[in-house]
């Protein structure tokens, strides 16, 4: 399987666990070329932190994978923190696309379960599940 996108932020973390270290943000948040699919689904990979002022990059990612595939899966496994941005963002390109998350850890699958959002979108353990599915 082959992912599709990858999508970052810049937010370093500092050594007391606080998003933002001495040396301020790594770089820019990012969207590295690469393309791929799996099982006729576009992949996208989101890592770091999502907030309202780094929410963008993946806004756009997934927006031009709901263009182009009837279905993403957005691997959210290395995602380290997410607000109401981030589920406002999933809620949205749930209503454009068939949108499936996979391998959400502590932080996403928090989030998911507050707000019963886990019981609307469709959320599995691998990517390979969440593109089989």
């Amino acid at each position: 399987m082959s992912l599709n996108e990858v999508v970052t932020t810049g937010h370093a973390v500092g050594a007391d666990g606080s998003g933002g270290g001495a040396a301020g943000p790594l770089c820019a948040p990012r969207v590295p070329d690469r393309s791929g699919e799996a099982h006729g689904t576009r992949v996208v990979v989101a890592s770091g932190d999502y907030d309202m002022q780094t929410i963008a990059p993946l806004a756009a990612a997934l927006r031009a994978a709901a263009e182009e595939y009837p279905s993403v899966v957005l691997d959210v496994s290395g995602v380290t923190f997410a607000d109401s941005a981030f589920l406002n963002l999933l809620i949205l390109t749930h209503r454009t696309t068939d949108l499936r998350l996979a391998g959400p850890r502590t932080p996403v699958r928090r989030i998911l379960e507050l707000t019963g959002a886990d019981t609307v979108l469709k959320v599995r353990e691998t990517v390979e599940e969440a593109a089989a599915c």
